[in-house]
């Protein structure tokens, strides 16, 4: 294993007021979105929107690194580059999604178990030779009066943690994201207790499996209400809840904590980082791993129109600077006029 590697990765992705654009929407996921401005999903306005993003000016003040989709690790921008070369060029770090999607738990309360460790290694030498430098797996749990059972938290911590083993052995930082679902109609005092024993056992499993902790970066959902909860939780009451439970599971030796939005919409995420930041003196840095809540501004201008590219791009920007003030806990709603 590399360690020089890792850290050297590790120091250009964990940096104050800067977090990581999530890029890595599968096919599916992104034809809805094209969708909804009237745009096919077809492979060239796919690298052409992911064009748009990348070549945002400026965009490596408030952003370090990029995950990718597979496909895109392997397109070019128009001036012939690979995306991951361009964006090193910008000093931000390229990586890669690389688990292959959900699959029904057997013998579960209808969970999910992710798919994609089987041929990992390989794949991620590929990977590592295309420009990628560090990776992400997503693990998907539901909340309600029964769910996550301890069968899916266990099994779910096991991938999660097999899945970072393997990308260190391959001198690659592997993003950890167990994402708890907003879905449903739990109170933010279950969502914090669900969090809680997933994050516990996650870290359970990093240790027996050895992973260098200040290699890697937590990708957690915050402790927030079901969307369909009668009595949401202000912003307040997340930042402190999902702080204390952080606290309780998340060793200090872990660099950087860079939350999932998990689709709440881009200001409310904003609003919620900025809060939690504005606790002074924590462990590890706090900061955004947002892909729809920094993307969907940007999106909405863009419309699949070259004529569109500045202003998206502008959009971006702008919220990925707002992102980076609540890094710093110095956000406000105003900012957003």
């Amino acid at each position: 294993m590399a360690i020089h590697e890792l850290e050297a990765t590790i120091m250009q992705l964990v940096v104050p007021g800067k977090g990581i654009l999530a890029a890595d929407e599968s096919h599916g996921t992104i034809a809805k979105r094209f969708a909804n401005i009237q745009t096919e999903s077809t492979p060239e306005n796919r690298r052409a929107y992911r064009e748009m993003l990348f070549t945002t000016p400026n965009l490596h003040e408030f952003i370090s690194g990029v995950i990718l989709f597979e496909e895109t690790l392997g397109q070019r921008a128009n001036n012939g580059k690979l995306f991951p070369e361009l964006l090193a060029d910008q000093g931000i770090v390229p990586g890669i999604k690389v688990d292959k999607g959900l699959a029904n738990l057997p013998n579960s309360l209808d969970e999910k178990i992710t798919q994609g460790l089987d041929g990992l290694a390989e794949r991620l030498v590929s990977y590592k030779e295309m420009g990628a430098r560090f990776a992400k797996w997503r693990a998907v749990l539901n909340i309600s009066d029964q769910q996550p059972s301890c069968l899916a938290v266990h099994a779910n911590a096991e991938g999660l943690a097999q899945y970072a083993a393997i990308c260190q052995s391959q001198g690659i930082v592997p993003i950890v994201e167990p994402e708890l679902l907003m879905d449903g109609n739990h109170t933010l005092e279950r969502c914090a207790a669900a969090t809680e024993h997933t994050l516990q056992l996650v870290f359970q499993a990093l240790n027996r499996h050895r992973v260098i902790l200040e290699c890697m970066v937590l990708k957690p959902s915050m402790v927030i209400s079901g969307t369909e909860c009668a009595n949401k939780a202000n912003v307040a009451a997340v930042a402190k809840n999902t702080l204390q439970v952080l606290r309780r599971t998340v060793p200090s030796a872990v660099p950087s904590i860079d939350f999932l939005s998990g689709g709440q919409s881009a200001d409310l995420a904003t609003a919620h980082l900025n809060a939690m930041n504005q606790t002074k003196h924590l462990p590890w840095q706090l900061t955004f791993s947002y892909g729809r809540a920094l993307q969907d501004p940007a999106l909405k201008a863009w419309h699949g129109k070259a004529e569109n590219v500045q202003a998206a791009q502008q959009a971006l920007y702008k919220r990925a600077k707002l992102n980076s003030l609540a890094c710093k806990g110095e956000y406000n709603e105003a900012m957003e006029k």
